[in-house]
C-alpha cells in the first residue's frame, strides 16, 4: 500500500489512529493537568479545593478496575474512567467533550506517568455468570451476607447511608478522610451503578481506599460467586430511581394533615428529588458538600402547609465520634476564602420563598436573597434542636422575624438521615415580611443544607436552584360527574340512534 493509499485510508469515517502519548500530551496539558498535575501526581492547581483528591498517576494505583487488586487497569477500564467520569468526585465525564482518538491518546500519556505500565498486558479477571432476579428470600439471606459475612455494615452502615461504626476514622492511601459510600445513591458510585458494576468493585475493590477486594473471600469459600452476586443484588435494590420534577405539589388532605415526620400518612404522598450543589459563588465557597440531595413531600389542608425535608447525612452534629473526620476535613481543603470551623457546628437547613408572590419572571437571588429582593426564609438547626422565620438578603443573613414565628417543626435523626417537618398557616400574621400560600398558585421554593460535621455552616454548604411549589386545589364535584354525564349521554345518543336505524330497516 502506497503512502497516498495509507493516507486515504486513515481519512475513512470509522479508520482509528495508533495511540499517540505525544498527542495525548497536549491534550492532558489542557483539560487535565488543572487538577492531576503537570507530572501527574494529583497536585494540580485545583486540587486543594477536592475531596476525594484527583488521581496521582505516578503511583498506578487505580479504583476502577476489572483487574485483580494491585493489578493495573486495561485501557477499557481507564476508557470506563474517562468516558463516564467518577460521579461522587469532581472528576467529569469526556465523552462528549473529546473525541474517540483524543481520549485514547490521552490513556498512552496516562501510561507514561508510571514504569509499571511499561510492557504490561493487565487481564480482567474472570467472574461467573449472573444469577436471574432476587426473590425477595435472596434479599434477605443477601443482607445477611452483607451485615456478618463480609461486614458491609462496619462502613456503609446498617441501612448502607455511609454511617458505619469504622466511618469516622476512614481515610485512603495517602491519609486524606474519605467517606464511606452512600449505598442508597447508586448514580453516584465510582465506576457505575448497575449489578454488574457494583459486583465488579466487591470483586476487585477499589485500589487507594479502605474497600477491600472479596475476592479471597470467594477463593476461601466463606461465600459463593452467586452469594456475590446476590448482594451487588442488594446494594442496588438500596437505591431509589430519581426523577428530577420541578414543581413539588402540596398534595390536599381532608383530614389531619401528618403529625410528624415519621407519620405514616406521609407514606402516600408523593417525594420529589432535589439535587444540591456545593455553594461555590460567594465566599467563603465550599467545593466538598455533604448533602448532595433531598428529597421533599408536601401537603396541606386549605388552612396549614407542612413541607417534609428527607437528607442522608452520616452525623447527628455535633458528634465527638467524629472529630478524627471533622480534623480531618479543615486539615485538608484549602482555607484561601477564610479560616475553618475550629470545632463541629450544628447540622442546618434553610427553605427560602421570595417574600411576596413574583408578579414577573425575576426572581431573588437564589443564595438567599440580595438586598433589592430579600427572601423569607425558615432556618432549622440540630444543636439545639429548633426553627425559626425571618429574611434574608444573601447566605448568612438570616434575621428572625419579631414576636412569635408562625412555622412549627418536627425533626427526627435515625441511622444516617435526617427528617425534618415544617408547619405553618397558609396565611401569615404579617404579609409584609411572609408570604402567603395560595391553594392553586405556585410559589418559587429552594433550598440550603449544611452538615456540621464537615465544617459546613451558614454559607459554606450545599445549594438548590428555584423549584416551584405548588398546592393542590380541591377537586370540584363537576371531575366526576361531567365524565359521568358524558358517557349517559353518549349512552342514551348510541339509542336513539340504533332504535333509528331499526324504524328505517322496518320501513316505519
Amino acid at each position: 500500500m502506497n503512502k497516498t493509499l495509507a493516507m486515504a485510508f486513515l481519512l475513512l469515517p470509522g479508520a482509528a489512529l495508533a495511540q499517540d502519548a505525544d498527542r495525548g500530551k497536549v491534550i492532558y496539558d489542557k483539560w487535565c493537568a488543572g487538577c492531576h498535575g503537570e507530572t501527574g501526581a494529583g497536585d494540580g492547581e485545583a486540587a486543594a479545593y477536592m475531596l476525594p483528591r484527583p488521581r496521582d498517576f505516578t503511583g498506578a494505583i487505580y479504583q476502577v478496575r476489572t483487574t485483580a487488586s494491585g493489578e493495573l487497569p486495561t485501557d477499557d477500564d481507564l476508557r470506563k474512567v474517562i468516558d463516564e467520569g467518577m460521579p461522587g468526585t469532581t472528576m467529569p465525564a469526556w465523552n462528549d467533550r473529546l473525541s474517540g482518538g483524543q481520549r485514547d491518546d490521552v490513556i498512552a500519556y496516562l501510561k507514561t506517568f508510571s514504569r509499571f505500565f511499561d510492557g504490561a498486558d493487565p487481564q480482567p479477571i474472570t467472574v461467573g455468570r449472573r444469577p436471574g432476579s432476587p426473590s425477595e428470600e435472596d434479599l434477605v439471606e443477601a443482607k445477611r451476607l452483607f451485615d456478618d459475612e463480609l461486614q458491609c455494615l462496619r462502613c456503609h452502615g446498617n441501612l448502607g447511608r455511609g454511617d458505619g461504626r469504622s466511618a469516622p476514622e476512614l481515610t485512603d492511601d495517602a491519609g486524606f478522610p474519605i467517606r464511606a459510600a452512600d449505598l442508597t445513591k447508586n448514580w453516584r458510585f465510582n465506576g457505575g451503578g448497575t449489578v454488574e458494576d457494583i459486583y465488579m468493585r466487591m470483586r476487585t475493590g477499589l485500589d487507594g481506599t479502605p474497600m477491600p477486594s472479596n475476592s479471597d473471600v470467594i477463593d476461601n469459600g466463606i461465600i459463593t460467586d452467586e452469594q456475590l452476586w446476590r448482594v451487588a443484588q442488594y446494594v442496588r435494590s438500596l437505591a431509589p430511581e430519581p426523577r428530577r420534577r420541578d414543581v413539588i405539589r402540596a398534595a390536599r388532605f381532608e383530614g389531619a394533615l401528618p403529625s410528624g415526620p415519621d407519620d405514616a400518612a406521609w407514606d402516600d404522598v408523593d417525594r420529589y428529588y432535589i439535587p444540591m450543589v456545593g455553594q461555590i459563588t460567594i465566599q467563603p465557597r465550599w467545593f466538598a458538600p455533604t448533602v448532595d440531595d433531598i428529597w421533599v413531600q408536601a401537603a396541606h389542608d386549605g388552612q396549614t402547609l407542612a413541607v417534609k425535608i428527607t437528607w442522608n447525612d452520616a452525623t447527628q452534629s455535633p458528634d465527638p465520634a467524629w472529630d478524627p473526620f471533622f480534623q480531618g476535613i479543615v486539615q485538608t481543603l484549602t482555607d484561601v476564602d477564610g479560616p475553618h470551623r475550629s470545632a463541629q457546628g450544628p447540622d442546618r437547613l434553610g427553605v427560602q420563598f421570595p417574600i411576596a408572590p413574583p408578579t414577573g419572571t425575576e426572581l431573588p437571588f437564589f443564595l438567599g436573597g440580595d438586598t433589592q429582593r430579600p427572601v423569607y426564609m425558615w432556618q432549622w438547626t440540630s444543636d439545639p434542636d429548633r426553627v425559626a422565620e425571618g429574611t434574608a438578603t444573601g447566605l448568612g443573613t438570616f434575621v428572625a422575624n419579631g414576636g412569635s414565628s408562625q412555622v412549627s417543626h418536627a425533626a427526627v435523626f435515625s441511622e444516617g438521615q435526617w427528617q425534618v417537618q415544617f408547619s405553618r398557616s397558609l396565611a401569615p400574621a404579617d404579609s409584609s415580611v411572609a408570604v402567603p400560600f395560595t391553594p392553586g398558585e405556585p410559589l418559587p421554593i429552594a433550598f440550603y443544607a449544611a452538615d456540621g460535621t464537615d465544617a459546613e455552616d451558614d454559607v459554606r454548604g450545599s445549594v438548590s436552584a428555584w423549584f416551584a411549589i405548588y398546592l393542590d386545589v380541591p377537586t370540584p364535584p363537576s371531575v366526576f360527574v361531567v365524565p359521568f354525564l358524558a358517557v349517559f349521554v353518549t349512552a342514551g345518543l348510541g339509542m336513539v340512534i340504533v332504535r333509528q336505524a331499526q324504524r328505517r330497516d322496518r320501513g316505519v
